[in-house]
């Protein structure tokens, strides 16, 4: 390491949440606010999103991806951040200590706070254990935007995505950007995990098939993707899609290795770390926030993540720094994960006053309960489905008869 330096809060992730976050920040409080990003320029996934449909609960109007990330990245450098790109924090060198790596050398990042703002990834072809030849023309999303947006490469003909949710009509917005045909999407659940609309329009518009309940169980190819084996999980049927080019979508996971490097707390369901309300990690004076908390949302909720935490930095840098005992929310099956996991007295509400739920099942209707110490606490039935591949969210008043010091509290999904 070349030396020491010390910044009066440190943002790891220049994506919607850690620009936010930094924006909101700088130029209210005494001293720096510095951003690392280990990419060559800022602004996380939206970058690569070359279509509509960003902004609209932060920015108050929609804008493509790359019009966000920018807008976001500008804000952040009127505010006073700096934002330090082609930067990796490759690990932890003590108690918000950052071990760095930048075009200068090496150093070691001292703050008095630290955001991790990682966001997520979606899982690739070998994470998720797709068999079949190994072979050209296998890309997630990320990979495929990169290619088509930035590098301006033709990826192929016919493309076969798996997944249905709005990620996946995101990659087919892409690919037929590139002149490539989307021969059928594929998901493993009874309808398709996007927005209705999606759906009506991907069908009835670009005329794409989606094969519910299927999934690939074979990539076929030589040097590259000739076609892919699709099962019908209902009766084992298969049948063969001709194609040279597939794309995984979704299936999210953080970029939580910074937080295991830390030996946060990490919640066995999302993988990101445990928060609680103020989006305080288990290591003092360490915050998260966005999709490395809740694998996945919308750009603009991680953003809107990022406007949360910064208040609650500001409270930490001021000496607000006790926290009480809180109790474990748990979500019950079919809901995967909650967040945030943690009720503790005298915290804020979550973020834009809601938890973040995930659920395994589609639901029109669902009715949520919440049951602590065996007696049920609330229950609503909300306006709006429960659908595997988007959030559900559940208002935060339906927790306030739970007592922070009381047992686990459980949220369940009817």
């Amino acid at each position: 390491m070349t030396g020491l330096e010390r910044v009066r809060v440190a943002v790891v992730g220049a994506g919607p949440a850690g620009l936010t976050a930094a924006a909101a920040l700088a130029g209210t409080i005494d001293g720096e606010v510095r951003v690392l990003e280990r990419e060559a320029e800022p602004g996380g996934i939206p970058r690569h999103s070359d279509h509509t449909g960003y902004g609209l609960r932060d920015l108050r109007r929609v804008v493509t991806g790359p019009a966000y990330a920018r807008r976001l990245a500008e804000a952040a450098d009127a505010a006073g951040a700096v934002v330090a790109t082609r930067t990796m924090v490759t690990g932890w060198d003590g108690e918000r200590r950052l071990e760095v790596t930048a075009p200068s050398g090496r150093h070691v990042l001292e703050a008095d706070a630290v955001v991790l703002a990682t966001g997520a990834r979606e899982r690739s072809r070998m994470a998720r254990l797709i068999p079949g030849d190994r072979v050209a023309g296998v890309y997630t999303t990320g990979q495929l935007q990169q290619l088509v947006h930035q590098h301006h490469v033709r990826v192929g003909r016919r493309a076969v995505v798996v997944g249905a949710e709005s990620v996946s009509w995101s990659a087919v917005l892409t690919l037929r950007e590139s002149g490539c045909a989307t021969e059928l999407m594929t998901t493993i659940h009874p309808r398709a995990e996007a927005y209705g609309v999606f759906t009506l329009i991907g069908r009835l518009g670009w005329q794409i098939p989606v094969a519910t309940r299927t999934r690939i169980v074979r990539i076929n190819g030589s040097t590259r993707v000739t076609s892919v084996e699709i099962e019908q999980l209902d009766t084992g049927a298969r049948r063969r899609v001709e194609c040279d080019t597939v794309i995984v979508t979704g299936d999210w996971i953080p970029d939580n290795e910074l937080a295991r490097a830390a030996g946060l707390d990490l919640d066995p369901a999302t993988r990101g770390p445990i928060v609680d309300a103020a989006l305080r990690t288990s290591s003092d004076g360490v915050f998260a926030a966005g999709n490395v908390v809740h694998p996945v949302d919308t750009a603009d909720v991680a953003a809107l993540d990022g406007r949360h935490v910064a208040e609650q930095v500001r409270g930490w840098l001021a000496g607000h720094t006790d926290r009480a005992p809180g109790s474990r929310i748990e979500a019950q099956a079919p809901l995967l994960w909650i967040t945030p996991q943690i009720l503790r007295v005298g915290d804020p509400a979550p973020p834009r006053r809601h938890y973040l739920l995930w659920t395994d099942r589609y639901v029109r209707t669902p009715c949520i309960e919440v049951h602590q110490d065996g007696r049920r606490l609330a229950a609503r039935r909300l306006p709006w489905p429960a659908a595997p591949g988007r959030a559900v969210r559940l208002p935060a008043e339906l927790l306030r008869h739970a007592d922070p010091q009381g047992g686990t509290v459980r949220v369940s999904l009817g």
